[in-house]
């Protein structure tokens, strides 16, 4: 992998726009002119880089998935922080999988080719429930390469992908009730994202239409709350829903024991079914290393940091943090303790779940004309249990966090 700069087309914000991409810029009070698109450069890999990523992703998504079986029948899963309902739903949705529908899912990669570690692709997470980062990785930079690099290729059929699993699905939507796409909202990113996964819907031919979480209605009175169903503003019933929000934060809701009624009774399907729980949260990082030690793909995790030796650089993960919220990297000393002040760390609010420590990998990074180093993360997205195409975010930091930059990519 290696860095390019180049210049960014003078009217780039007029094009993203007519593409639907509101949320290409991320200005802060400290700093009104940040971007969240960044095309000052691009990251050009090889075609044999494709394949390695390309590989790593399908073998990664196999073992996890052996991962949660272990998980589940091994009865592991207060490890990871569920409660009793939660192990309950997630037992359900993996006996009935293979009914289940599930999409997509996003890879996070330490990777930068040959120049970097051994030059295998090391797993820092798995973003199985509710990734985001994909129309930018499925429309804009394809949209970007086609204008500037035409000739060239880029690792990406993320959209051919999509339209295909949808395909695959109708037969498992009611006809009638057509399915529902929900998110949280106002929120620019997982709006836009949630457009974008609609429009692949119906283009594969399914009956669809969204609405804002906090629109999901309940049809019984107040007196029967043991009848009813989830309805939209229509009254029509919600049999199959798309969500983008967390399982964990839809458990907690006052709705969760209605949701975990309907879907254990078969009323209700959700995509991403339960047991993608398992997979997004990090615990998966620990008994992953557990179950394939040395795997060229993994790096050292652990559920207690004192098992690493002194002298460590270990990452500390929130079991359910997302977007970089309260991470920590640090050196360990004896005894798992932390050996002066951390190298990097960032706020949220997570980590009362508990933590998971990883060990640090170094990160592709480039130094730019003016001498900043960006450091880049591979997102490598997996549709329907294929390796479909990869989006980068890079940072000057050592955390990527929501505010980190999306750059395009081309081989």
């Amino acid at each position: 992998m290696q860095r390019i700069e180049i210049a960014a087309r003078p009217d780039w914000r007029a094009k993203a726009e007519a593409l639907g991409f509101d949320w290409h810029s991320a200005p802060t009070p400290e700093d009104p002119h940040a971007l969240y698109w960044d095309e000052s450069a691009y990251w050009s890999l090889t075609a044999s880089e494709v394949d390695v990523l390309e590989a790593a992703t399908e073998e990664l998504h196999g073992m996890c998935l052996a991962a949660a079986e272990h998980a589940i029948a091994k009865k592991l899963l207060r490890h990871f922080g569920f409660d009793a309902r939660a192990i309950a739903l997630i037992e359900h949705a993996w006996r009935t999988r293979e009914t289940t529908p599930s999409l997509y899912g996003r890879f996070d990669f330490a990777y930068g080719g040959d120049g970097v570690g051994d030059g295998r692709p090391k797993l820092l997470e798995y973003n199985a429930d509710t990734p985001t980062g994909l129309y930018e990785a499925a429309v804009v930079q394809w949209a970007w390469l086609q204008q500037l690099f035409p000739e060239s290729d880029q690792f990406n059929s993320i959209h051919e992908g999509l339209v295909a699993a949808w395909a695959g699905l109708k037969d498992k939507v009611s006809a009638d009730a057509g399915m529902h796409f929900t998110c949280l909202a106002p929120h620019a990113e997982d709006e836009g994202t949630l457009r974008y996964l609609l429009d692949t819907a119906l283009e594969a031919g399914l009956s669809a239409k969204s609405l804002p979480v906090a629109e999901i209605g309940w049809s019984a009175p107040p007196d029967e709350l043991d009848e009813g169903d989830f309805v939209d503003l229509d009254e029509t019933q919600i049999r199959t829903l798309f969500k983008l929000v967390p399982w964990d934060w839809m458990l907690a809701d006052e709705f969760g024991a209605r949701l975990v009624r309907k879907v254990v009774g078969g009323e209700m399907t959700v995509i991403e079914p339960a047991w993608k729980m398992v997979l997004a949260n990090k615990a998966i990082l620990a008994l992953l290393w557990d179950m394939y030690p040395n795997h060229p793909n993994l790096l050292p995790a652990f559920m207690d940091r004192t098992a690493f030796a002194p002298g460590s650089t270990v990452v500390a993960k929130p079991l359910l943090g997302r977007e970089g919220a309260n991470i920590s990297i640090a050196t360990l000393g004896e005894n798992g303790a932390v050996v002066g002040e951390p190298l990097a760390s960032s706020p949220g609010d997570y980590g009362q779940e508990g933590y998971v420590y990883q060990a640090l990998a170094p990160l592709a990074s480039a130094t730019d004309s003016v001498g900043r180093t960006h450091q880049a993360v591979v997102g490598s997205w997996i549709i329907n249990g294929y390796s479909r195409g990869i989006g980068i975010r890079e940072d000057t930091n050592l955390i990527t966090n929501n505010r980190s930059r999306f750059v395009p990519h081309l081989f």
